[in-house]
């Protein structure tokens, strides 16, 4: 099959992120997913594997972990989800992202598998599920070895499809918040008991700073159960902002190995705090006696950005677009570009799935916006934009609404001035989208 046919393929099974389900059945277990990986011979195990799950900063930490690793002279197969403009982007080999003609055969090698599980007891398979099996098998069939992989959990972590190995070098933790709150419970403690379920007997956890004490209480628990060894990295290092423009930020993070200067594209405190979970990462495999020179932490750091977060698509007026999905990570983004840029009023465009807490985003980020421009954006989980208006209207900055999220950016265009500002938030979705209208971005692999 071609890539359009292996498109067709994935996307004809049960899909969350879509919000398609394609039976009345529960979509796919975990125990489904351990099936198909074994009537693939079990193309997940073989190599090293770093698990990352959390709330928020999970897909930038993860594509930081990776990149130290290359840059420490490893092989690396990334698995992030979701995607901006090409399923392709959620596999990357060595740091880039795989072709068109990998994923299809890849998907062409997988398919009779996929088929039999499909008609198996186990029933209802899922998109995610096949690009679980599709990334293991892509990765054990490099020509050259892969040496790590590094997965980004897709939801949760007990049950997630990527929670399919018995053993794993390293299971981080990023901040926690509410999310998914009808699948993983309704507080950051519950949330966090699911998400502690990668971690691995006798593996390392990095916990990334949380907001809740209890959930440190949680995830060290569930490391004392599991005899894991525990890096607390609010408890062991401290990080100070520098120096930041526009295009990037320099910081200092002191920890047991001492004091190290790092540069990052990425801006925002709340990716200073990645970074700092990434170095902690790669001082927790220096004492497991992995070789990661210094250098390849600075270096790793410095050379990862992740399209999508903070991200300047113009100026005059400034354009940031930042995937933040929540209330914690909209107040990270306040925060950011009240510290990181200079402007005069800001208009909002904002478009979010309807399982999301807009009021706690719409109190976060109303206290900025002259103008709240609620959109709806190409995906069936979209929130209707005249229901959005009906939820943050009351907030104080008028509120209109447009159907696309090319037609809100230009209503907030036509509004704004060279000296101000306009933010495109809510999901990636909507950033995607966003890209594609500024940017050019192609949107013919999907």
């Amino acid at each position: 099959m071609n890539y359009a046919e292996a498109l067709d393929y994935l996307l004809s099974f049960s899909d969350l992120e879509r919000g398609v389900q394609k039976s009345a059945d529960p979509t796919m277990s975990l125990e489904s997913v351990r099936s198909l990986l074994s009537r693939l011979n079990h193309p997940q195990l073989g190599r090293k594997t770093i698990h990352v799950t959390g709330s928020k900063g999970k897909g930038t930490t993860a594509a930081m972990i990776a990149g130290i690793l290359q840059q420490a002279g490893a092989t690396t197969a990334l698995f992030t989800s979701p995607h901006l403009h090409s399923f392709t982007e959620r596999i990357a080999i060595n740091g880039g992202a795989i072709s068109p003609a990998e994923f299809a055969a890849a998907m062409s090698a997988i398919r009779p598998a996929v088929d039999a599980e499909q008609a198996s007891a186990h029933g209802n398979v899922s998109t995610f599920g096949i690009l679980t099996a599709l990334f293991f098998w892509l990765a054990r069939a490099q020509a050259r070895h892969i040496d790590w992989q590094v997965l980004e959990v897709g939801l949760g972590g007990t049950f997630d499809a990527t929670n399919v190995l018995d053993e794993t070098e390293v299971a981080v933790i990023t901040p926690i918040s509410l999310e998914h709150t009808a699948i993983l419970g309704n507080t950051p403690v519950e949330i966090a008991r699911d998400k502690a379920g990668i971690i691995k007997p006798g593996s390392i956890c990095v916990l990334a700073p949380q907001r809740s004490s209890e959930v440190v209480d949680v995830v060290r628990a569930r490391c004392d159960e599991a005899g894991a060894r525990l890096v607390d990295v609010a408890s062991l290092y401290q990080a100070e902002a520098l120096d930041k423009h526009i295009y990037g930020q320099t910081f200092r993070v002191r920890g047991p190995s001492g004091a190290r200067l790092l540069r990052s594209p990425m801006l925002g405190r709340h990716q200073i705090a990645n970074a700092t979970t990434a170095a902690a990462v790669a001082d927790s495999l220096r004492r497991a006696a992995h070789e990661i020179p210094e250098s390849a932490v600075i270096d790793g750091i410095a050379r990862t950005r992740v399209a999508g977060r903070m991200e300047v698509m113009g100026q005059k007026p400034l354009i940031v677009a930042d995937g933040a999905h929540n209330a914690e990570s909209a107040a990270a983004l306040a925060a950011a570009l009240r510290d990181y840029f200079e402007w005069r009023r800001c208009f909002l465009v904002i478009g979010v799935t309807r399982d999301k807490d807009l009021r706690g985003m719409g109190i976060e980020l109303s206290r900025l916006a002259e103008l709240i421009v609620c959109c709806g954006f190409r995906n069936a989980r979209s929130r209707d934009p005249y229901t959005m208006i009906q939820e943050i209207g009351f907030l104080g900055p008028a509120a209109v609404a447009e159907q696309t999220v090319s037609a809100a950016i230009d209503t907030a265009l036509a509004h704004a001035g060279e000296d101000d500002l306009v933010c495109v938030t809510g999901s990636l979705y909507v950033v995607a989208e966003a890209r594609e209208h500024l940017l050019g971005e192609s949107v013919v692999q999907r």
